[in-house]
């Protein structure tokens, strides 16, 4: 099973007839979720890739609408989660090393 990532959303997306989404949950990306994208520029966090990518990999699936409704900070923090995606065990833990507190 993919390891999921919660978001919590400074502004949440409305729906129509139900509650608000206030949170959701970013799957790391299969292949065949990646199908039909650019990962160079996916892993530039270009705005159109990742509006493609997101419906297939948020729990509750976002639409594209819904995407393009995000707030920049949202947009921003759900990039910066799918970066990591791309990144291995090795470059994770370099990260966690330089970020530790001395």
């Amino acid at each position: 099973m993919a390891k999921m990532n919660s978001i919590q959303l400074a502004a949440p997306l409305k729906v129509e007839g139900g509650a608000p989404i206030t949170e959701i949950e970013i799957m790391k990306p299969t292949a065949g979720a990646l199908r039909g994208l650019q990962l160079a520029m996916l892993q530039a966090q270009d705005v159109n890739q990742l509006a493609k990518l997101l419906p297939r990999i948020t729990v509750p699936a976002l639409t594209s609408d819904q995407v393009w409704e995000l707030d920049p900070a949202d947009l921003a923090a759900i990039a910066n989660r799918v970066s990591l995606f791309f990144m291995t065990r090795d470059q994770l833990a370099m990260i966690q090393i330089e970020h530790s507190p001395s």
